[in-house]
C-alpha cells in the first residue's frame, strides 16, 4: 500500500496545507467537503487544491516526510513545490 505527503492550496494559493493519506483522492474530497469549516485548518483556510505530493512505502516514512516539511520555512516548502508544479496548476490525484 502506497503512502503520500501532500500539499494543498486555498483558491488564492497564499496558504499551504501538508498531510499525509493512503487515499489522495478520497482525502482531497473529504478537504474539498470540509471547506469553511473552522474545526479544522484545511477548512478553515480553504485548502483543498493539491499542488503537490509524494508516494512512499509505508506509513512511517510518509509521516516521518510530513513532519519534516512541516518544519520547513515556506521558501523552502514553495521550492520544493515547484521542484513539481512549476506553474502552481491544481493537480488531480
Amino acid at each position: 500500500m502506497a503512502y503520500y505527503v501532500y500539499i494543498t492550496t486555498n483558491p488564492a494559493k497564499t496558504v499551504l496545507y501538508i498531510g499525509v493519506t493512503n487515499n489522495l483522492a478520497t482525502r482531497l474530497a473529504q478537504h474539498y467537503e470540509n471547506r469553511g469549516q473552522a474545526q479544522t485548518f484545511a477548512g478553515r483556510y480553504f485548502c483543498y487544491n493539491l499542488l503537490y505530493f509524494e508516494a512512499h512505502q509505508n506509513a512511517m516514512a510518509a509521516i516521518s516526510r510530513e513532519k519534516e516539511l512541516k518544519g520547513w520555512t515556506r521558501t523552502k516548502k514553495d521550492a520544493l513545490i515547484d521542484t513539481l508544479n512549476p506553474q502552481r496548476e491544481f493537480l488531480v490525484p
